[in-house]
């Protein structure tokens, strides 16, 4: 009797063991779909690209077409971790904000796609910059160094920029009242150009998403 069974219990195993298969394996398979999320790089990686960009300029000036331009594109592709650009022209004011685009994590060192100059430069009469102040905020609050960069000489209408002087943060963070700009009345665009006016005292950075 017991030599009959032993079969038909065998079998029986088996179908439980391949009916249980399939399920398991559904959920493994599951578990590796999971639905990945972009995540912005460490911070670090930001500030040894700050620092590495500080001879060359955080920012970087250009005369053109009688006008004086002002890059900040450098800090533009970190805008993802910074929460402020802090500036100043001919001061040590900090007291206006370059405005910082919407970061897409996707794209964390992306420059903004769009046609305006508003997330790029600022535009000036020739020789108004003598000095631009400038610090970088990143979005845990702290702030970078200080530096006053002027413009570079006989470079024709070249990108450039040179250190002037570098200044160590205070420990904690001080918060100075934006001031209205006092060259946004003087800021055009340039000839031949589509894009919009840009706007260099707005520090609001877009929602996202």
């Amino acid at each position: 009797m017991h030599q009959r069974h032993r079969p038909l219990a065998f079998v029986w195993l088996l179908s439980a063991i391949s009916l249980a298969l399939p399920t398991g394996a559904a959920r493994a398979q599951d578990a590796e779909e999971e639905e990945y999320k972009p995540q912005l790089p460490e911070v670090a990686i930001y500030k040894a690209m700050l620092d590495a960009n500080k001879q060359t300029g955080w920012i970087q000036f250009r005369d053109y077409d009688d006008r004086q331009l002002i890059y900040f594109t450098a800090l533009q592709t970190m805008h993802c971790r910074l929460s402020e650009i802090r500036y100043s022209i001919n001061s040590d004011a900090l007291d206006q904000r370059f405005p910082l685009a919407k970061c897409n994590p996707q794209l964390p060192f992306n420059l903004p796609g769009d046609e305006t100059a508003e997330y790029v430069y600022i535009s000036l009469p020739a020789k108004t910059a003598q000095t631009l102040t400038i610090q970088a905020v990143w979005d845990d609050g702290a702030g970078s160094e200080i530096v006053v960069y002027k413009p570079c000489d006989n470079v024709g209408d070249a990108t450039c920029a040179q250190i002037k002087t570098i200044k160590k943060p205070s420990k904690m963070l001080q918060q100075p009242k934006p001031a209205d700009s006092p060259v946004r009345s003087v800021q055009s665009p340039i000839p031949g150009k589509t894009f919009s006016e840009p706007k260099p005292s707005s520090a609001t950075r877009p929602a996202v998403e």
